[in-house]
């Protein structure tokens, strides 16, 4: 599977053997052991450094229902009327087909995936750079598409990548998919960074969007005992990002699909520092509440499943 798709998640390796993933991951330390493959936070990627881009049909079949509750959990970012920027990529692609629901929005992108998601979507305007094709990826890169976001200012821009790590921030394998990705984000006058948990702590050639301009990451729920993870959360949380953690999609009882159905469970975690102001108490998202676990068991205790969304306060750590 790493051969064929450049990267795999533990998450699914486990599903395709129908195992855990403390025996996937068991397994995984083997297979490095032997040369062949590395592991990173939550997958593993092909040996060698740096890992490298996969294509669409790989990354499109991967951690897909992470990706799904990523999405339907940053589309609650987004009001009517607003004015945003979508990158290239699966996870905004995801995202691109919850914001057809939102009317009076302005959409600029150069992905040629995401405007096809929201090319039949009422009173939602789309706005497409230039630029040449690149294949890939569907999206439009190179000085065209560059040139055509100066002066361009919106409220907030959604971005994906290769990989995202507290010392660099967000990384990409393709030199003119970062070059874009920079001038979107000096679009922008917020910077919101999707990311699934295999790319936590994943290094790639070329860094888009660094740790101090990042405001927000939206990611999913690490797997258990992925300590990896867990850190390279804190270490964001340390440089003043926003973490935002979206819980798996629970199933509908027919079995039917619930992408854009409703929130996923939802911990929702406010780390303010030193670039970041809270939200007053009484402000949307401000205030604490319990830990998602301890809502979970209490729901669970009196036979309702958890609500959502729920927030939490979670302050960086003193130095």
């Amino acid at each position: 599977m790493v051969r064929a798709n450049g990267a795999v998640s533990l998450r699914e390796l486990a599903r395709v053997v129908q195992t855990s993933e403390v025996t996937v991951r068991r397994d995984v330390r083997a297979l490095e052991a032997e040369g062949l493959l590395d592991r990173r936070h939550g997958g593993a990627v092909l040996p060698g450094g740096f890992s490298r881009e996969s294509g669409f049909p790989q990354k499109s079949h991967l951690a897909t229902a992470e990706k799904t509750a990523i999405a339907d959990l940053a589309a609650g970012l987004v009001s009517e009327g607003e004015a945003v920027v979508v990158g290239a990529g699966t996870t905004t692609q995801e995202l691109a087909r919850r914001l057809a629901r939102v009317p009076g929005l302005t959409v600029v992108t150069n992905s040629l995936l995401v405007a096809q998601a929201l090319a039949h979507a009422n009173r939602v305007e789309v706005v497409m750079t230039g630029g040449t094709l690149r294949g890939s990826n569907y999206a439009l890169v190179g000085s065209g598409a560059e040139q055509s976001l100066h002066g361009l200012r919106v409220s907030r821009a959604f971005l994906s990548g290769s990989g995202l790590t507290a010392e660099r921030g967000l990384s990409t394998s393709n030199m003119l998919s970062a070059s874009v990705d920079r001038a979107l984000v000096q679009a922008a006058a917020e910077v919101v960074v999707l990311a699934d948990h295999t790319k936590l702590g994943t290094d790639t050639m070329f860094q888009t969007v660094p740790t101090d301009l990042v405001t927000r990451l939206v990611t999913d729920e690490p797997p258990p005992h992925d300590d990896r993870a867990e850190a390279e959360l804190q270490a964001l949380a340390d440089h003043g990002v926003q973490i935002a953690v979206a819980g798996p999609v629970r199933p509908s009882p027919t079995g039917e699909d619930r992408r854009g159905a409703g929130p996923p469970d939802v911990r929702d975690v406010q780390m303010p520092g030193p670039r970041r102001t809270p939200n007053p108490p009484g402000a949307p998202g401000g205030g604490a509440s319990p830990p998602p676990a301890q809502l979970r068991a209490a729901a669970a205790a009196d036979g309702a499943p958890a609500k959502a969304p729920r927030v939490a306060d979670l302050a960086p750590r003193r130095r």
